[in-house]
């Protein structure tokens, strides 16, 4: 990872999962990540969204975690959580649908990647291309054949981190992307093929299950994948 902004850092990816919720909770802080959001602003109407926004929003996220739905991606670094990441078959979030910019392609079955947040001290270190690396193996693990995102491409200068949280399209291209339609200029559609022979980031149990025994390995969930770079 030599010239990697992110190096030193140690990074390690788990899905979110019950267990891991309090570490969401820690760093997405009162404000819910951002303006009281908690990461349901696809998921929602703009009335349930207004009408939800701080509280109620991070009760229904929570609802879904503990669900057993797996919604995103945790980055830590030293055991820390640094960083977020949004993904999942693109039916689980209405407001794509319903978007004129962002309505569907085509009938393809996809996932989509939605929301990137980084902790404050941790941004601009590289996390969020981490972070899509990641939850594009996670993905892939589930049976994604396309992956969609909807970065921001800005027409000039830097934009306010609130305005980056679907990511940057240089990002997405330096991850393998590729546009497919824009019917904004400034917010491109763009596409991942799953690439199942060479996976950037390898998905591990726990360490404690490679000291169990067969059967407890083979009944290990993609519930609890731990996902690590090749470094």
């Amino acid at each position: 990872m030599s010239g990697n902004k992110s190096e030193g850092l140690n990074l390690q990816f788990h899905a979110l999962t019950p267990k891991r919720w309090p570490d969401l909770e820690k760093m997405f802080g009162e404000n819910g990540a951002c303006g009281g959001c908690w990461c349901m602003w696809w998921r929602l109407s703009r009335s349930q969204f207004n009408k939800s926004k701080g509280a109620g929003n991070k009760k229904a996220l929570k609802r879904i975690v503990y669900s057993g739905t797996i919604p995103g991606i945790l980055a830590y670094s030293e055991g820390q959580p640094v960083g977020w990441c949004a993904i999942g078959p693109r039916e689980q979030y209405p407001a794509l649908e319903r978007s004129r910019i962002l309505k569907p392609v085509d009938d393809k079955p996809v996932w989509a990647v939605v929301c990137f947040f980084t902790a404050k001290p941790y941004r601009n270190k590289g996390i969020t291309a981490n972070l899509l690396k990641a939850a594009l193996a996670f993905a892939e693990r589930q049976g994604a054949n396309t992956i969609e995102g909807y970065p921001t491409e800005p027409r000039k200068g830097k934009m306010p981190d609130p305005f980056l949280y679907t990511g940057m399209a240089s990002t997405f291209l330096k991850g393998g992307f590729k546009e497919v339609l824009r019917r904004s200029e400034t917010r491109p559609i763009m596409r991942y093929t799953a690439n199942r022979s060479s996976q950037t980031y390898a998905l591990h149990p726990p360490r404690a299950l490679w000291r169990g025994n067969r059967k407890t390995f083979k009944q290990f969930s993609a519930a609890r994948l731990f996902l690590h770079p090749h470094v």
